[in-house]
């Protein structure tokens, strides 16, 4: 039986990717999400899995719907495995 798995470092890559289209800082970023700038870091470099509410606040402070994040992840996954 397959059980599919979400790659913690495609997620960090997905969130750093809006972060830098946005032009805005990790420290900026952090401090509107109310998040460590380190644990930030940790969650773009595929070292952490962010939570429901972690990833709500970063897609807040990036000024996005955080459905657009979980869409960009799941086209980077399609990507990922040649589906798309």
């Amino acid at each position: 039986m397959y059980i599919p798995t979400l790659d913690s470092k495609l997620v960090g890559e997905v969130i750093a990717q809006f972060r830098k289209k946005k032009g805005i800082s990790q420290e900026v970023i952090s401090g509107l999400a109310d998040i460590g700038r380190t644990h930030l870091s940790a969650i773009e470099r595929g070292e952490r899995k962010p939570t429901l509410e972690t990833l709500y606040r970063i897609a807040n402070a990036l000024g996005v719907k955080m459905s657009d994040i979980v869409i960009g992840i799941e086209e980077a996954i399609g990507e990922q495995n040649g589906s798309i």
